[in-house]
């Protein structure tokens, strides 16, 4: 069973509180780092967190939501061990996961529908890393 770390600031809570239980109906453990309300908080605050899990292998991978997913994105990129993907439809959704092997999935809460997120995390998950020249070139990532 996959272990899926999520995580979003006020403006990716709703969609949040309604994806984790469509994530455990669907078989996934889920682990919540916050926030709990749409009461204004810093994203980084739950950002980190999440990162750390996922570089520390006590989550699979994870999921993050806020306004626009950028400053999600922004921040989680800055651990040397994560690569994560913004990712607004379907399609980049599976590019994220194929080429750039996304261990987070990043949301702009605020510019998509429930629906569309739901779709987008589908496909991330169910898509396959390519490898071959993907793999190369993501190993050029992590500055020295």
């Amino acid at each position: 069973m996959l272990t899926i770390g999520i995580c979003g600031d006020h403006a990716g809570f709703p969609c949040k509180a309604r994806l984790i239980p469509w994530l455990e109906s669907k078989g996934f453990k889920v682990v919540d780092f916050g926030t709990d309300s749409e009461v204004s908080m810093d994203y980084a605050d739950v950002a980190h967190p999440l990162a750390l899990a996922v570089e520390q292998g006590q989550v699979d991978c994870g999921i993050a939501l806020c306004g626009t997913g950028n400053g999600m994105a922004m921040t989680l990129n800055k651990h040397q061990g994560i690569r994560a993907g913004l990712a607004w439809n379907s399609e980049i959704g599976r590019l994220v996961k194929a080429h750039n092997n996304a261990n987070i999935l990043v949301l702009p809460a605020r510019f998509i529908s429930y629906r569309m997120a739901q779709n987008i995390v589908r496909t991330w998950l169910e898509t396959p890393f390519e490898g071959g020249r993907h793999l190369r070139r993501i190993g050029k990532i992590p500055c020295a």
